[in-house]
């Protein structure tokens, strides 16, 4: 039995299927933040950034301690090791933020930052809010809020970036 010719159009999508729906660049780029985040070696807390400059990835970091330290998720920080509570002795935690590390990243491979969006699974500290801004990050796109202070805020919109909370669709 012959095939038949297949229609004019062979890419039908099927869009009105959830699993089917193609997401947005905002729905896209959390995605890899959440992927991103799996490598992170932190006990306490699974967080990414993924920084983007035109639509294209150019630098990711997950939460963790520094190259060349014990993982902490190994011992290798004793504050993450301690039944300390969330947010209390953060001056002992070796462990460097996901911001921080995203940042620190592109800088190491010679890459400018300016002007990009930085996605994040979490809102950003104050300390990374002020590595962001001198940055030049211009656009910080979170999805959980986690102590996002008025003073990081507040920050953000003197220095003129854009911080917005991503809400799944």
């Amino acid at each position: 039995m012959p095939l038949e010719n297949p229609p004019a159009n062979r890419y039908v999508w099927r869009m009105n299927e959830q699993a089917d729906r193609r997401p947005d660049w905002d729905e896209y780029f959390m995605d890899i933040a959440h992927v991103v985040s799996r490598r992170g070696n932190c006990s306490r807390r699974k967080v990414a950034a993924v920084i983007v400059s035109d639509r294209r990835i150019i630098s990711t970091g997950y939460n963790g301690t520094p190259r060349g330290i014990t993982n902490c998720c190994e011992g290798g920080c004793p504050r993450c090791a301690s039944n300390a509570p969330s947010g209390g002795n953060l001056g002992e935690c070796i462990c460097a933020h996901a911001e921080e590390n995203a940042i620190v990243q592109a800088a190491y491979h010679g890459i400018s930052v300016r002007n990009s969006t930085l996605y994040c699974n979490l809102s950003p500290c104050l300390m990374c809010t002020k590595m962001i801004i001198n940055a030049g990050i211009k656009e910080v796109v979170f999805e959980t809020e986690y102590h996002f202070t008025d003073q990081a805020r507040g920050l953000f919109e003197e220095a003129g970036v854009t911080c917005r909370r991503f809400i799944r669709p």
